[in-house]
């Protein structure tokens, strides 16, 4: 409205309201829409698991995620997937995305992992030597429903736990403790000062805060295996010395192999493009750093078949940085967001989509994040070896994995809550076990649902159906 002296008066008294910030007071109460979603969506309801008639069998399902992946490593991944139910699941986050697409949601929007299944946790470097633990795999990242990050993470813990051997009682009880963690954040999120709740929860108090003590020990190892894992030491393996005091990288077939001059050239070439991605403050750093070899590199489970360079860089002292330059696919969630009743995206850059959603999901992100093409294709770029440590969620013991589950349970809710306001969820989730209850459920039933498609994918590779190379 007009003031007396004519100035428009906004949210904050004499000022005009100002886009892209809240106005004041508020109106209404997050909370309470939260809170109000339960009638429309009761939290029980997340329990069912509707499976549609045309849902794909699982050697299609595979097959389908496999287009435009390169054919003669495709054979690589189905072996990898067929490894066990859990690596099956981590490999079919399409099939998930159809099967979640027909579930109950709140229609609460959050950018959200796409694929935060129990092994996507991790610990990684920052600028200043630490680790960091949190979500740290984004390839399918998109701006959709919260629900469906929390029941992947729910059904892999259960299939993890089963693979490690846990009983029933346990794997159940993983997954309820995800939900409960993930609950409980939100809503310590939510009472919260604005700026607190963005950095809450720092990585010390992570262990007591998701009451894992009993991982203590387990962490410890990883961290300490992450804080060897460098560029440094992947270089001293990976490579050779060259005339002129430069080294290359050396074949290590079938996971590491030298590439045609035109292809590394290629490669090379599109780091230009990738400054441009990066804040002007880094490029002083890459600057001191000459470009040496380029060679592919297979990455894990998930990715098999994309492709993945390594480039390495030497400073003036011949000390090694190592980028993975990773090709970027369209989010395996995309067509099913519709069905869901959410937006779909706009078409663009890939790498640009993935490291956007990283950052938004991550209270500290790699500073050498970016991406560029080559040859057409999206890429994302990347520090490799960056002190990358992980916990084996189908090698815990058994009384470490309802501890995982909490701890990860919170790690998603503090990466939800960076884009989605943790008063409308935790409105919605409330005081009482009820969601956690459900989400325990739905992942039980969906963990059983994997192990008949891993099964139906392992009768498939001994029939013929399709090709599977096992122990690469």
């Amino acid at each position: 409205m007009t003031g007396a002296g004519g100035e428009v008066t906004g949210g904050a008294g004499r000022l005009p309201k100002v886009r892209g910030f809240a106005e004041w007071p508020s109106a209404g109460s997050p909370k309470a829409e939260g809170k109000a979603l339960r009638t429309g969506v009761p939290r029980a309801a997340h329990a069912a698991l509707d499976l549609d008639a045309g849902r794909p069998d699982a050697v299609a399902a595979v097959e389908e995620s496999s287009r435009g992946r390169l054919p003669e490593l495709t054979p690589i991944r189905v072996g990898r997937m067929a490894a066990t139910p859990f690596a099956f699941l981590r490999g079919a986050a399409g099939l998930m995305g159809h099967d979640l697409a027909r579930t109950p949601m709140t229609r609460i929007r959050a950018q959200i992992c796409g694929d935060a299944h129990a092994a996507n946790f991790g610990l990684y470097g920052d600028a200043r030597g630490g680790l960091v633990i949190d979500l740290n795999d984004f390839d399918e990242t998109v701006a959709g429903p919260w629900e469906w990050d929390l029941k992947r993470l729910a059904a892999s813990l259960v299939l993890a736990g089963r693979v490690a051997g846990a009983d029933e009682d346990t794997c159940r009880a993983a997954a309820l403790g995800a939900a409960a963690s993930y609950r409980h954040t939100m809503r310590l999120l939510a009472r919260l000062p604005a700026l607190d709740a963005w950095n809450a929860i720092a990585d010390e108090e992570l262990v007591s805060h998701a009451d894992a003590h009993d991982l203590v020990g387990t962490l410890q190892r990883v961290s300490e295996k992450a804080r060897a894992n460098t560029s440094g030491r992947f270089a001293a393996k990976s490579t050779e010395p060259t005339e002129g005091g430069g080294r290359r990288f050396v074949d290590a077939l079938p996971v590491l192999r030298r590439v045609p001059d035109a292809e590394a050239a290629a490669v090379a070439a599109s780091l230009e493009e990738y400054l441009t991605t990066l804040s002007e403050d880094r490029h002083p750093l890459l600057a001191r750093h000459a470009v040496h070899d380029v060679a592919f590199r297979i990455v894990g489970t998930g990715s098999v078949g994309t492709r993945s360079y390594v480039v390495l860089l030497l400073d003036h002292r011949g000390e090694p940085l190592v980028l993975q330059v990773k090709e970027a696919r369209a989010s395996a969630l995309v067509p099913h967001l519709a069905t869901a009743g959410f937006d779909t995206p706009e078409a663009g850059h890939e790498g640009r989509r993935v490291v956007l959603g990283q950052k938004r999901m991550q209270v500290v992100s790699d500073v050498l994040l970016g991406w560029t093409t080559v040859a057409g294709l999206p890429y994302q770029v990347r520090q490799f070896r960056n002190r990358k440590g992980s916990v084996d969620p189908a090698a815990l013991a058994a009384d470490q994995v309802d501890d995982y589950g909490r701890m990860t349970g919170a790690l998603l809710a503090r990466a939800h809550s960076h884009s989605a306001d943790p008063r409308l969820i935790a409105g919605y989730c409330g005081k009482s076990e009820e969601l956690d209850e459900a989400i325990a459920t739905f992942a039980v039933a969906y963990a059983d649902l994997t192990e008949s498609d891993h099964a139906d994918l392992e009768k498939g590779i001994k029939a013929g159906r399709i090709a599977a190379e096992t122990g690469v």
